[in-house]
């Protein structure tokens, strides 16, 4: 049933020929899907009951963002229904249930205020500081990448209390209205349409209740949700992949060449046989990470992030042979197929690339070798 109504939503309500002529007019998304959403119970797919949503597992969340994929949803669903959502279900805050509740009924959107200059994906860097003074924090530094922060509400600012710059402890988390003063948000949109912002925090001063959990411990919070926020945009990327591949299989029974359908080389079919076995390689993996969501956190991260290598892998192949297989029409900002390929090229790079989590993932298998030494693991085990 939730299949179903994704699906119905994607073809009623946000076609191409819909959201296309918004987003180059500079929308980040249509306030009326966005209620159509709620009143469906999507965004509250992953809340508590307690706080207004559905408690569904990741599973349920999966189903749905593979169906955003397939339409190229723009809804600011990740920011603020998983990753905040998750962040602000974990960590004790006392405006947690109403701003939880605000989010399932779609009153209220939250976005997490995630990248830093020279940080390279790394969650642990984190320059920009928060001082104590007397009963209030006063928050310096900037923020480079805080996706959907156009649209949000609200922000989750990570800062550091204490330890140096790359130190995985004293990192910790504050909640910010995007009105404050001393906080200037700059805004940009992506190759796929995407909106994202750039926060420069100068002298804000925050009263202690704005601190989100315990002081200098938020990383692991955060790199739990953002580990959800992974899972959630694969999920998206197998959809987008699936409906391009199907789109250039049905191009390729039509469009002729020399007087007979380009389908019928045995070249372009070889081609496409290996967009859908990488496809079929995306969903077997992105099965796995999803599973792994509740496993302990060395195992879940190394889930997260094999799936998050691998899949940015097969969507950046996925997309450009569709684009080659449509020929020059297929890098035309008026074929839909392009556009596949920028928000697939868009979640390759979020949360981290896929040369960043390969090596997550060798060095996550460098730390579990028993009594072998780093600098004598075989490389093939690594790179396996």
């Amino acid at each position: 049933m939730l299949v179903d109504s994704v699906d119905r939503f994607v073809r009623e309500q946000h076609r191409f020929d819909q959201w296309h002529p918004d987003a180059q007019a500079g929308l980040a998304f249509k306030e009326s899907n966005w209620q159509q959403m709620a009143d469906m119970g999507w965004l509250g797919l992953a809340i508590s009951p307690a706080h207004g949503g559905m408690g569904a597992s990741p599973v349920e969340t999966m189903l749905l963002m593979d169906g955003f994929g397939r339409g190229l949803v723009r809804e600011p669903y990740v920011s603020s229904c998983v990753l905040a959502a998750r962040l602000l279900s974990d960590a004790a805050h006392p405006q947690g249930p109403a701003l939880l509740e605000g989010i399932a009924t779609g009153r209220t959107r939250v976005a997490v205020a995630l990248g830093e200059p020279q940080a390279r994906f790394r969650l642990q860097h984190q320059h920009t500081s928060a001082r104590k003074t007397g009963g209030m924090y006063v928050l310096d530094g900037e923020k480079s990448w805080v996706p959907d922060g156009s649209s949000a509400h609200w922000l989750l600012v990570p800062a550091r209390t204490s330890g140096a710059v790359d130190d995985r402890h004293g990192i910790s988390l504050f909640l910010v209205p995007i009105d404050a003063p001393g906080l200037r948000m700059e805004h940009y949109r992506g190759a796929d349409h995407q909106h994202a912002s750039r926060l420069v925090l100068c002298g804000l001063e925050l009263s202690a209740q704005a601190l989100v959990g315990s002081e200098g411990e938020g990383l692991p919070l955060l790199e739990c949700a953002v580990d959800h926020a992974i899972a959630a945009r694969l999920a998206e990327a197998c959809g987008a992949m699936d409906a391009v591949t199907a789109m250039t299989i049905e191009y390729s029974k039509t469009r002729k060449q020399f007087g007979v359908a380009i389908g019928t080389f045995q070249a372009l079919q070889h081609r496409m046989v290996d967009m859908a076995i990488a496809c079929e390689e995306a969903r077997a993996i992105l099965n796995h990470a999803t599973d792994g969501l509740a496993l302990p956190v060395a195992a879940r991260r190394r889930a997260v992030s094999a799936a998050k290598a691998r899949i940015g892998q097969c969507a950046l192949f996925v997309g450009h042979q569709a684009v080659q297989v449509h020929g020059g029409i297929g890098t035309s900002d008026e074929l839909v197929v392009s556009h596949y390929l920028k928000r697939l090229s868009a979640i390759e790079l979020a949360f981290g690339n896929s040369d960043y989590h390969l090596t997550q993932v060798a060095d996550a298998m460098v730390s579990v070798a028993p009594g072998v030494p780093e600098h004598r693991l075989p490389q093939e085990e690594v790179v396996a």
